[in-house]
C-alpha cells in the first residue's frame, strides 16, 4: 500500500494538513517552516531559541513555534505526533530527537529532500524543473559553486548559486523567476540527512562533485569513516558526471563505489596533464578532454594559467577549484568559451587568499577561511617560505600531520588560540628548528594587534605574512569572517602607524617555545 508520503513528490500533491516537527530556526529552518505553511501543512517549529525576528514571523505564516531545552524530547513534540521530522543541519545524528524519530520510525528529512519534492513549484519553458548540480568537499565549496554558476550565467543559463551557500534551496526552488540550473553547496550534515532518504522519487543530480575529502566535522559525526560516508552521497542517483579529483583517491573510490544512473560518466581533474574524460593543466594551459567529441586526441583551451594570475585566481588549490566548476559547466553544454569569460570577471569572495595589504616589501594575506589542517596546506602551498599564522580551535582534529608535512618550509609561526598549546607541541616534534611565536593574549579586541606585531618583526622585504590558521574562530572570533577582518584592521593600523622600518628583527616579546 502506498503511504501518503510516497504521494508528495510534487508542488501541486495534496500537503494539506501534514503534520511536520521543523527542527531549528536558523535561516534554512524558516525556510523549511515557510515553505510547508505555504504547502498548506500543519507546522510545528521546535528550537532551543529562536531571534526575535523569527518568533514574530512564525505565527504570521501560520506555524507554531515550540522554544525550550532539546536535552531530550520535549512533550509538545510527542503529543504532536508529527508524520515528518524535517531537521536543520546543524542537529547531529545522535541528538535526542533525531534518535526519537529513527526509534519510533518517524520519517527523518533533511532541507534538501524537501526542496527536491517541490522542486517543480517554477518550470522551464519545456514544463520541467530546473536541473541540480552538486558541490561537496572538505574545502572549496562555495567558491566552486559560485565558479559554477558564474560560468553557466555566461553560457547563458539561469543559474542560482544555493544551499550551504547562504541562500536556502528551497528559497531558491520557489523563487518565482524560475532558474534552469541550481548550482547547489551541500554541507557533509546536508549530506547525512540526504543520505536516509527512502521515497519513490530519490534527488537525482544532473551532475556531482566531491572536491576533496580531509579530516573535518569529526566531532558531528563521530569518525572520519562516517564523514566520509556521509561525502559519498553526493555521487547518488547522478544522471550526467560523477566529478572527482585526481589527486585525492577517497573521491575517485566514492564514484567507483556510487549507485548513479545508468551513462553517467566519471570525469576527472587534477593539476597534470588530463586523459580521455578529464580536465587538466598543459604548459599553463588549462584545457577540456572530457566533453569533446574527439577527446582521444583533441583537447579544448579554457584559459591560461598566466591568464588567471592576473585575477588572483593562480594558487594551486584555485585552479584546482576552476577545473572542478568548469568540468560541471560543460557537463551543461556551457560552452568552452563561456567558461574563459566567466573567469575574466570572477573574483574570489574575501578571507580566501586574499592580499589585504602590501608595505615595505611584505605581502599580508588573509585566509581565514582556512579553517582545517586540509584547506590550511593549499594555502601554504600557494606561499611557501611565508610567516605562518595558525591556530584557534581544533575540533578534535590532530595538526600535527600539517606541521610535519608543511611546517620545515615556513619562516617562523606565530600561533594564536584556544588551542595553541597543541600547535606549539607539533612544531617542536615536527618542525623545531622553526621559530615559533605564541601570542598568549586572551582578549579578542588585542588578539590581533599582538599578531601582526610579532609577524612583522619576524618578515624581511618580500616576505609573506600568511593568515591560515587550520583551526575554526569560534574560542576568540565570532566567525572567520570576524578573525579575517580584525586582522586585516590589525594590518592597517600597523601601516597607518608608520611602523614598516620595524620589520625583520627578532620579535622582543612572546614566547619562542
Amino acid at each position: 500500500m502506498t503511504s501518503r508520503l510516497d504521494t508528495l513528490t510534487s508542488w501541486s500533491a495534496d500537503w494539506a494538513g501534514l503534520r511536520v516537527a521543523v527542527l531549528g530556526l536558523s535561516v534554512t529552518g524558516f525556510s523549511v517552516a515557510d515553505t510547508l505553511a505555504e504547502l498548506g501543512a500543519d507546522v510545528l517549529v521546535v528550537t532551543e531559541s529562536a531571534s526575535e525576528e523569527y518568533a514574530r514571523l512564525l505565527p504570521v505564516i501560520g506555524a507554531r513555534l515550540h522554544e525550550g531545552a532539546l536535552d531530550g524530547v520535549p512533550p509538545a513534540l510527542v503529543a504532536f505526533a508529527p508524520e515528518v521530522v524535517i531537521a536543520s543541519p546543524g542537529f547531529v545524528p545522535q541528538h535526542p530527537v533525531v534518535s526519537w524519530a529513527r526509534e519510533t520510525g518517524v520519517a527523518l528529512w533533511g532541507d534538501i529532500e524537501l526542496a527536491w519534492r517541490v522542486r517543480d513549484k517554477v518550470v522551464r519553458d519545456d514544463g520541467t524543473p530546473a536541473d541540480w548540480v552538486f558541490v561537496t568537499g572538505t574545502n572549496g565549496k562555495t567558491t566552486t559553486t559560485r565558479l559554477a554558476a558564474s560560468m553557466m550565467l555566461a553560457g547563458g543559463l539561469r543559474a542560482a548559486p544555493c544551499g550551504n551557500i547562504g541562500v536556502p534551496v528551497l528559497d531558491a526552488v520557489r523563487d518565482p523567476a524560475g532558474f534552469d540550473v541550481l548550482v547547489v553547496e551541500l554541507s557533509s550534515h546536508q549530506l547525512w540527512y540526504l543520505g536516509l532518504q527512502a521515497g519513490p522519487d530519490p534527488v537525482s543530480p544532473h551532475a556531482a562533485v566531491c572536491l576533496n575529502l580531509a579530516g573535518d566535522h569529526l566531532q558531528w559525526h563521530g569518525s572520519f569513516e562516517r564523514y566520509r560516508a556521509a561525502k559519498s552521497h553526493v555521487y547518488d542517483n547522478t544522471r550526467v558526471a560523477c566529478v572527482y579529483n585526481k589527486a585525492d583517491a577517497a573521491t575517485m573510490r566514492m564514484v567507483e563505489d556510487a549507485d548513479v544512473v545508468e551513462g553517467a560518466r566519471a570525469i576527472g581533474f587534477d593539476l597534470g596533464a588530463p586523459g580521455p574524460s578529464d580536465l587538466g593543466v598543459i604548459d599553463g594551459i588549462l584545457v577540456d578532454r572530457a566533453f569533446l567529441a574527439d577527446r582521444r586526441t583533441s583537447a579544448l583551451e579554457l584559459t591560461t594559467v598566466a591568464e588567471l594570475a592576473e585575477h588572483g585566481l593562480a594558487a594551486p588549490h584555485i585552479v584546482a577549484n576552476i577545473l572542478a566548476a568548469s568540468a560541471l559547466a560543460r557537463a551543461l553544454d556551457v560552452p568552452a568559451q563561456a567558461v574563459h569569460d566567466a573567469l575574466v570577471d570572477f573574483r574570489l569572495d574575501p578571507h580566501r587568499i586574499e592580499v589585504v595589504a602590501v608595505a615595505d616589501g611584505i605581502t599580508w594575506v588573509d585566509d581565514s577561511k582556512a579553517t582545517n589542517p586540509h584547506a590550511a596546506a593549499s594555502s601554504l602551498a600557494a606561499y611557501p617560505g611565508a610567516i605562518w599564522v595558525v591556530g584557534g580551535l581544533l575540533k578534535g582534529v590532530d595538526i600535527g600531520d600539517l606541521v610535519a608535512a608543511r611546517g620545515e618550509r615556513v619562516k617562523a609561526a606565530v600561533v594564536l588560540g584556544v588551542d595553541r598549546t597543541e600547535v606549539v607541541a607539533a612544531f617542536g616534534r615536527h618542525a623545531p628548528d622553526v621559530p615559533v611565536f605564541e601570542v598568549d593574549h586572551d582578549e579578542t579586541e588585542d588578539v590581533m594587534a599582538r599578531v601582526v606585531e610579532l609577524a612583522a618583526e619576524a618578515a624581511d622585504e618580500g616576505d609573506v605574512v600568511l593568515l591560515a590558521p587550520a583551526t575554526a574562530s569560534f574560542d576568540q572570533f565570532a566567525s572567520y569572517t570576524d578573525r579575517g577582518e580584525r586582522f586585516a584592521t590589525a594590518v592597517r593600523n600597523w601601516i597607518g602607524k608608520g611602523n614598516g622600518d620595524q620589520h625583520g628583527t627578532a620579535p622582543s616579546a612572546g614566547r619562542r617555545a
